[in-house]
């Protein structure tokens, strides 16, 4: 299922965090959202990116815009685009690089680990992994969270995880 509307780029007011969205109108959500709010979006006709829809706190949703991507597609406060959105049914809701696959057989226990982790947290190493232009930076980084994970038997601790990046004998 995929829906389409227009709707306005907008500012937050009183977030500290957040800067910029995009309000979803009432209804297009409806057989996008259920326990899992990851969806593929297209804005301006770009090529679809992952997102999770975010609640307003009043029943609806909006899509968060960072920096990165309102820079990307030119985007300013009050700029009215096209909105594609579509269910994400990928498993990680997010890219992932090529070889990972191959690292979950060659590291099982480090695998293990890794997915019995939340989602959100598998997500966010996975992150970590692929804001690196290098794929062999990549992977390097990828096995030394399979060694992390190995090593503390699946307890993830960000700080120990950011000095077993610092100690590793892989140097960025």
């Amino acid at each position: 299922m995929s829906t389409h509307f227009k709707s306005t780029v907008s500012r937050f007011v009183d977030s500290p965090i957040w800067a910029y969205y995009i309000p979803v109108p009432s209804g297009k959500s409806k057989g996008l959202v259920d326990d899992n709010r990851r969806v593929l979006c297209s804005i301006k006709g770009c090529e679809p990116i992952q997102l999770a829809l975010m609640h307003d706190g009043k029943g609806g949703f909006f899509i968060n815009l960072n920096k990165a991507l309102m820079r990307k597609l030119k985007l300013i406060e009050k700029d009215e685009v096209l909105i594609s959105l579509s269910k994400d049914s990928s498993h990680y809701g997010m890219p992932t690089p090529v070889f990972f696959e191959l690292l979950k057989a060659e590291m099982p226990e480090g695998s293990k680990h890794f997915h019995a982790l939340t989602i959100g947290k598998q997500r966010t190493l996975l992150h970590l992994i692929s804001k690196i232009k290098s794929r062999e930076k990549q992977l390097e980084k990828a096995m030394i969270i399979f060694e992390y994970l190995e090593n503390s038997n699946g307890k993830l601790d960000f700080k120990e995880l950011n000095q077993a990046f610092k100690n590793s004998r892989f140097k960025r």
